[in-house]
């Protein structure tokens, strides 16, 4: 059963990793396809946080983006209002 949520490949991968953890003597007969689906798991979860990280870049770029045009047209001015408390 192919996983595609990162929750699930995380989870595969931590149970894949307490087994490996807790064997006394290495199950050979196992071993394949605990890698194989450890792989498929760690490509999934490496998908997620790729894409989680690009549209964090972009999200944050466009951001930036935005908000600094106001910064330039607009300069700090002195304020006379020297009644303010802040």
């Amino acid at each position: 059963m192919a996983v595609t949520s990162f929750r699930d490949a995380y989870g595969v991968l931590q149970r894949h990793a307490e087994t490996l953890r807790n064997q006394q003597e290495p199950n050979i007969d196992d071993l394949l396809n605990i890698v194989t689906e450890s792989v498929d798991a760690y490509k999934v979860c490496k998908e997620r946080i790729d894409a989680v990280e690009k549209a964090l870049a972009q999200a944050l770029s466009t951001t930036e983006s935005d908000i600094m045009p106001v910064f330039e047209e607009r300069p700090f001015e002195k304020d006379d209002d020297e009644d303010l408390p802040f």
